[in-house]
């Protein structure tokens, strides 16, 4: 096993922190050193199972991108028949059985024509019955997470389903590793709503961009809660477009934390007795990209 001295990007540690999963951080070192995905599982005193787990993890934070399945879509989306149904149903045992817990999950009888788009997950997306039925009740409870007292439709559920094929998720391993995945990035949504006061209502999508690429360029809670403050006192209030500018400029420079931002202001980038606010060329430098924006 090669254990030649490694570093590690810092965007890398965040997202492996994020994850919070032990075996995802001990593969990617273990692969980062150089050492072959197949001979984890005996290095690292690992399942089979726990390998495919924690390799399923890295794929979702984007860690292990030679090593991720994209499915492929070519060509039109089939028009499947109604005797195509009845004949997946009367001679398709794991179709049927597939059928059965789709109902069972949505608490109704599926018709003809959300049979068809249930068929077109197994024969035109390669979905696994039994990552479809993962699919399902992950569509349902984020309609529930949303407010929503219904069951999504399977127009609803085909939309993700068709995003999934797409990001190569066709395990359960890999549909673990991405709910895991969203379900982190919705608390650390949450987190971020209260620091910038917003209460009783969800982001709009614009809001929600903003506040998912702040959270990937790896800042931490009180970077975006000193970015709020200097945004609401410079303009009056919650203004998104400017606060991504403040974020946006502190990446660029590498600071990353609230100790390196408060060092960078220490050194001169705030007029002395402006506490709390951009220094003068930084505000105008704003401004400027604003009104051009």
């Amino acid at each position: 096993m090669i254990t030649d001295t490694l570093t590690i990007p810092r965007g890398d540690v965040q997202k492996l922190l994020s994850a919070a999963s032990p075996d995802a951080a001990l593969l990617y070192i273990f692969l980062s050193s150089g050492n072959r995905p197949e001979e984890a599982s005996k290095n690292l005193n690992m399942s089979e199972s726990r390998v495919q787990c924690a390799g399923a993890t890295l794929r979702q934070l984007g860690l292990w991108q030679e090593q991720r399945r994209e499915h492929i879509l070519s060509g039109e989306r089939p028009a499947y028949t109604e005797q195509d149904v009845l004949q997946a149903v009367d001679g398709d045992v794991d179709f049927r059985s597939l059928r059965g817990e789709v109902q069972r999950v949505l608490g109704r009888a599926l018709n003809v024509e959300e049979l068809k788009i249930l068929l077109s997950f197994v024969r035109y997306l390669g979905l696994p019955g039994d990552v479809i039925s993962v699919l399902v009740c992950y569509c349902k409870e984020r309609a529930r997470q949303r407010g929503s007292t219904r069951n999504p439709s399977l127009r609803t559920i085909e939309k993700e389903a068709y995003a999934w094929a797409e990001r190569g998720i066709d395990t359960v391993e890999e549909a673990a590793a991405f709910i895991s995945a969203q379900n982190i990035r919705n608390s650390r949504l949450h987190r971020l709503m209260e620091r910038l006061q917003i209460r009783g209502r969800s982001l709009t999508p614009a809001e929600e961009r903003y506040a998912i690429s702040w959270l990937e360029m790896g800042f931490e809670d009180e970077v975006i809660s000193m970015a709020y403050e200097r945004t609401c006192l410079n303009t009056g209030g919650l203004n998104w477009a400017y606060m991504n500018k403040i974020l946006q400029r502190w990446q660029e420079q590498g600071l990353r934390t609230a100790e390196a931002i408060q060092s960078g202001d220490r050194k001169g980038n705030v007029p002395k007795g402006a506490s709390g606010q951009l220094g003068q060329a930084e505000l105008e430098a704003i401004q400027k990209i604003l009104r051009e924006g």
